[in-house]
């Protein structure tokens, strides 16, 4: 049996789980950190377009320093994070740099790159290869020109070669997000790379770990029954060399992890419950077994793995120009009758003015803005307005930020919440996500030195 835990669902998430994660649980063997939600990848393009030594998961750093101390004390744990964003070797080499000034130069790094397929996209692009939008089924040829990050997705082979090697971190850019779990389980029970019910059994417990505390009640149905949720307990689970696993969370903390908390998490972004598709096999979980074993303890067993497809996800970014967004509260009789009247007011200034926008939006929070049309709209006596624009003019966005303070005097009665200033054009990185055969992929292991 090993454990294998995660304490990172996202860049954002709590920069101290991993240490206390680590200390309450002192047995844990591995250590995920998931930073690279595909919104992150948009954010990092954004950040290395200021500065080309950034684009990683600087919070790494603070992970690192934090858990030097159970090195330094002989805790085996073993990292694996996908923090090296757009930047591995950046972040590599500040973290040899957090090593060092830890007292741990003893630790061995490898770093995996070779998933930025940026160039690889756009020559096969220009050749004539679709690499159709996942979503929309355009072309990539409508955005080649714009294209500033593209990044596939790796499988767990290339994490289980740095693990065999002995590293004791390794570290990535993009790669399929249950992998993580899957090499440790992997380079431990020394499954072969064919042996696809026990990788789907990986797989699937690097599924309900890859959110962090989603598995152990966070964004729950239930959220509100939950004990100590200011205390939330990161999961682990305790893998079996069968594949079957245990989730649970270390004692004494916050939320739960039982059937239906494990359930919610193992159905979160899965399209097909009998076609889980990642670059080590497809999962059947149409059979899944859920027990309860003890409290907050979860067996989970009953998995099918297949032969992966022969193409990686690849997930790429494009300039697609520039946004702004403002806000005014509106309060009194008619409020939400006013703030709509506010923004349509914005709107016909600026088109008497000249501009038009390839996208506008208002909002009233409070009255159903996150689920349009979905409920009756409330008569209520406070909302805040919300307008937004983008466009690839950026004269266009800046003069839509000067057409909102002026309602301070001359909009409603009740308008208030002007005096932040005006919103800034910021640029604005669009997702496209494609398919690209495996053969135009090659993973590198490299072995830092501290």
């Amino acid at each position: 049996m090993m454990r294998i835990g995660n304490a990172q669902g996202f860049w954002g998430d709590d920069v101290d789980a991993p240490a206390r994660l680590v200390g309450q649980q002192p047995d844990l063997d591995y250590l995920t950190l998931d930073y690279l939600a595909e919104v992150t990848m948009s954010i990092l393009a954004l950040q290395r377009s200021r500065d080309p030594e950034a684009g990683y998961a600087r919070d790494f750093m603070h992970v690192v320093k934090a858990i030097a101390p159970y090195w330094r004390e002989g805790h085996p744990v073993r990292i694996v994070a996908n923090a090296g964003g757009l930047n591995p070797r950046a972040c590599a080499q500040a973290c040899v740099e957090s090593l060092r000034e830890a007292g741990c130069a003893d630790k061995k790094i490898a770093l995996v790159t070779g998933d930025d397929v940026l160039e690889t996209i756009k020559t096969l692009a220009r050749q004539g290869d679709a690499l159709n939008n996942l979503d929309t089924g355009k072309p990539i040829a409508t955005v080649v020109d714009s294209l500033v990050t593209a990044n596939t997705y790796f499988g767990a082979a290339p994490l289980v070669e740095a693990l065999d090697a002995g590293a004791d971190i390794v570290l990535t850019g993009r790669v399929a997000d249950p992998c993580m779990t899957l090499a440790p389980c992997m380079h431990h029970f020394k499954w072969a790379h064919d042996d696809y019910d026990r990788i789907a059994g990986g797989l699937i417990a690097g599924h309900v770990l890859e959110c962090g505390t989603q598995a152990t009640g966070g964004i729950s149905t239930h959220w509100l029954e939950l004990p100590d949720v200011a205390n939330m307990g990161f999961p682990f689970v305790e893998m079996d060399a069968d594949g079957s696993f245990v989730v649970t969370k270390p004692a004494g903390t916050g939320g739960a992890v039982n059937a239906r908390t494990v359930k919610e998490q193992l159905l979160y972004e899965m399209h097909d419950p009998g076609n889980y598709v990642s670059p080590d096999a497809c999962v059947n979980l149409l059979k899944t077994t859920v027990e309860e074993v003890e409290r907050d303890r979860v067996r989970v067993a009953g998995f099918k793995g297949r032969p992966p497809p022969a193409d990686y996800k690849v997930s790429a970014t494009y300039r697609d120009g520039y946004r702004a967004s403002g806000q005014l509260t509106l309060f009194g009789r008619d409020a939400v009758e006013k703030a709509w009247k506010s923004g349509e007011i914005i709107h016909d200034r600026l088109n008497r003015a000249g501009y038009s926008y390839k996208h506008t939006n208002i909002e009233c929070l409070g009255a159903g803005a996150c689920a349009p049309g979905m409920f009756v709209e409330p008569d209520l006596f406070e909302t805040v307005l919300r307008i937004s624009v983008a466009d690839h003019n950026k004269e266009a966005v800046e003069r839509f930020a000067k057409e909102i303070a002026p309602l301070a005097c001359g909009g409603a009665q009740g308008t208030t919440g002007y005096a932040g200033g005006r919103p800034r054009p910021t640029p604005v990185f669009g997702f496209w996500p494609c398919l690209l055969p495996a053969k135009h992929v090659q993973p590198i292991i490299e072995m830092i030195d501290v």
